[in-house]
């Protein structure tokens, strides 16, 4: 049986790449941080479903606790087939009222975390012959953003990050990708408002916002081509090309 841990993987996009993974018959661990709430309310919700995911609560800004989520994980499974890496907060700001702490933060969750959580799982892959590991990015990392320089900036390094990765694992056969989703149509959007989404979707060529279930697709993809690494796959109906 193929296992996959998805970070963030209670709410929209984390929990449709888990709802994806569950289709695929993978057995799935759930990670969260805060809102054990939702957490509980979403494995209820797959239970209903006929589905069984485990959760694991970790910061994954937080090296120790990263650590021990880890921990957890290799003591009830063999091996992790995919990491996702979906963990992330945004910020809607100008550069010049964006804090120092507010930099910092979204760096600690969005690139931070995307590294603690593959340098946990690189040696563990590595020894059992290969793996998948797939970053969530943004299109705001391809192109930028006004007034989201700072998420921009994260998810850019991201990308750079998934590239540099990607070709210091390929030797031990540990595929690293990222999807770079697009406008989806999430919490973290939900500062839109209707003008502001009928603008984007005038830019976008497909003609219509993405869904969280859009991402999933690319990440089940991304899980299975076995000869694809260091990509960038975009999901945003062709906005920002």
């Amino acid at each position: 049986m193929k296992t996959a841990l998805i970070t963030g993987g209670t709410k929209g996009i984390g929990k449709a790449i888990a709802l994806e993974f569950l289709k695929q018959g993978y057995e799935v661990v759930l990670n969260y941080h805060s809102d054990e709430q939702s957490a509980l309310a979403t494995q209820e919700e797959f239970n209903m479903q006929g589905y069984c995911p485990v959760l694991m609560r970790a910061d994954v800004s937080d090296a120790t606790e990263v650590n021990q989520m880890f921990r957890e994980f290799f003591g009830i499974y063999d091996k992790l087939d995919v990491l996702v890496n979906n963990a992330g907060i945004s910020l809607v700001r100008v550069l010049q009222e964006t804090s120092q702490s507010e930099w910092e933060k979204l760096f600690a969750v969005n690139v931070k975390g995307t590294f603690l959580c593959c340098r946990a799982v690189a040696d563990r892959m590595i020894g059992n012959g290969g793996g998948c590991i797939i970053n969530i990015a943004s299109i705001w990392g391809e192109v930028g953003a006004s007034c989201e320089v700072a998420y921009s900036a994260t998810k850019g390094a991201v990308i750079a990050f998934t590239k540099a990765l990607s070709k210091e694992l390929a030797p031990s056969k540990v595929r690293v990708n990222c999807v770079s989703p697009g406008v989806i149509d999430t919490e973290m959007n939900s500062h839109l408002t209707g003008e502001e989404i009928e603008q984007l979707i005038s830019e976008i060529p497909l003609g219509r916002i993405g869904y969280p279930e859009d991402v999933a697709k690319a990440c089940a993809y991304l899980a299975e081509a076995d000869y694809v690494t260091g990509e960038v796959l975009s999901v945003g109906g062709g906005f920002g090309k």
